[in-house]
């Protein structure tokens, strides 16, 4: 291959490792989220109203990097499983609201298992882990994706 290219080549990318890696510790997941009944998506969603209960769906897409578009279909389907419900704001009719109902905070309990045993399927040391999160979010504040 001409030199040229050598820029094209797809072992020159910091791109795909990231992307293939985000891949592959998504399927990693797959077994212990399948025993929740949530996929990846439903449990960082998850995650961030066990955290604050209650919010926003802008600033649900705000804290996950996701539009609204994948947001609506993605709260729709977790509403008609009961784990959270969605309303219009009492301040801002244009601001819908999803809160967690009982049976979604009851979920956090079974869901305490997940991240030991996916640390088992990370074979990182903790500084190698803690050096890649540095690292991942400095990309995306560089980036603009994230607030400081």
């Amino acid at each position: 291959m001409e030199e040229k290219y050598n820029a094209l080549l797809l072992d020159h990318q910091l791109c795909f490792p990231l992307y293939a890696c985000a891949r592959e510790t998504i399927k990693l997941y797959k077994p212990f989220l399948d025993e929740l009944d949530l996929t990846y998506t439903q449990y960082i969603t998850m995650m961030v109203l066990w955290e604050r209960g209650s919010v926003s769906v802008k600033e649900l897409g705000e804290a996950l990097y996701l539009d609204s578009g994948t947001l609506t279909p993605l709260l729709k389907k977790m509403e008609a499983k009961g784990l959270l419900t969605r309303r219009r704001s009492t301040e801002d009719e244009r601001s819908l609201i999803v809160t967690l109902t009982d049976k979604g905070r009851d979920l956090r309990e079974r869901a305490l298992e997940v991240p030991a045993k996916m640390s088992r399927c990370v074979v990182l040391s903790r500084e190698e882990s803690l050096e890649l999160y540095r690292l991942l979010y400095k990309l995306l504040k560089q980036n603009g994706a994230a607030e400081e």
